[in-house]
């Protein structure tokens, strides 16, 4: 959908060949022949900020501004700190915040772009930014924009060909493991109910919990996430188990975002030195980076750690972070505490709380 805001965008280049992947290239005579002219009032806010290469920017030729348009609209309204707002409203609100609302095209091949999306978290206090991936598609002139959890996601996996044959056989798999988020689950059948997911960092090494369960954004919403730091695995950060992982800040940033089978997904922030990822297909323990203090998307960070904040999906990927309490990872089982960041882990008769120095485990 595309909204109703009278500005102009800001297009931020990235010169980056061989960082940012492009589609193939489209015969020249292709690129802009569907594409309708982009009106004044159509286009975004000049408080939005649109990431793309030189090659996509062309690609796309006047249609850019329209598709910023259609997916930073679809992120305002689902984004926590505009709920209520209408965008013209809202992006200016958290541009007097200081915070951004980024949409990044990493990918396109004539009616279809993929990319992420986010808004930056307040630099002014602790918490993580809101963000998803998406993928659009351009129909009668017009973008239609599908963010995850929305049904236009799910349609788009479906049939772009923007998606691999194993990204599309993973996320088809979310389909059919509906997890559920609006409760909070008992400890019986709790390993299976988060298929065998690791904690961040390598089997039978140890880190440092400095945080118990809280919510990703330090505030709201269910207390999804844990803090690690220190401990003998070199401060390496890996992936919770394997699946399609996507650097949402871009090359250089540290927030990485892991889709597994089996209708989860795990988030790392904080991340120095990370590994650039694409839609990338991972193993278990794949490297993403280093603990660090990295606020790449806002927010903010004392001592260098990783933030690790698990999420669920529906039959319509619908992404979104959901409770620990009472969910087993690494071998442990976490629980909430009288407050965020005050809950802990259990294994085995032994009780973890924030200070404990814990070993991932694989059973």
């Amino acid at each position: 959908m595309l909204s109703a805001l009278s500005m102009r965008t800001t297009v931020t280049a990235l010169a980056l060949t061989g960082l940012l992947a492009a589609a193939p290239s489209a015969p020249a005579a292709d690129r802009d022949s569907s594409t309708t002219p982009v009106a004044a009032d159509r286009s975004p806010s000049p408080d939005v900020t649109a990431k793309m290469s030189d090659a996509v920017a062309d690609r796309l030729g006047t249609g850019r501004e329209a598709l910023v348009d259609a997916v930073s609209t679809d992120v305002l309204s689902r984004s926590h700190d505009a709920k209520g707002l209408d965008p013209g409203t809202a992006v200016a609100e958290l541009a007097d915040e200081g915070r951004e609302v980024v949409v990044d095209v990493r990918t396109v091949s004539r009616d279809w772009a993929r990319g992420v999306a986010y808004v930056e978290a307040s630099r002014a206090q602790h918490g993580e930014p809101e963000g998803w991936l998406y993928i659009a598609h351009r129909k009668d002139g017009q973008w239609i924009s599908g963010l995850e959890g929305d049904r236009e996601f799910a349609d788009h996996v479906a049939r772009s060909p923007l998606v691999g044959k194993a990204e599309r056989r993973t996320m088809t798999a979310y389909a059919e493991h509906k997890a559920t988020p609006e409760t909070q689950v008992s400890p019986a059948g709790a390993q299976a109910n988060t298929n065998g997911l690791l904690l961040p960092w390598m089997p039978d090494y140890y880190m440092t919990l400095t945080g118990g369960a809280h919510s990703h954004d330090g505030a709201t919403g269910y207390w999804s996430a844990l803090d690690f730091a220190g401990g003998n695995a070199s401060g390496r950060v890996r992936s919770s188990r394997e699946g399609t992982a996507t650097s949402m800040c871009g090359p250089g940033g540290g927030w990485t975002r892991v889709i597994h089978p089996g209708g989860f997904s795990t988030d790392y922030y904080h991340m120095v030195n990370a590994t650039y990822y694409n839609g990338t297909a991972i193993s278990s323990s794949a490297l993403l980076g280093t603990i660090g203090t990295d606020t790449c998307a806002g927010g903010s960070a004392t001592g260098a750690h990783v933030h690790w904040s698990l999420r669920t999906y529906d039959a319509n990927y619908a992404g979104q972070y959901t409770w620990l309490n009472g969910r087993t990872i690494g071998g442990w089982t976490w629980w909430n505490g009288s407050s965020q960041y005050s809950g802990c882990g259990t294994r085995l008769g032994y009780t973890a709380c924030p200070g404990t120095a814990i070993y991932n485990r694989t059973s």
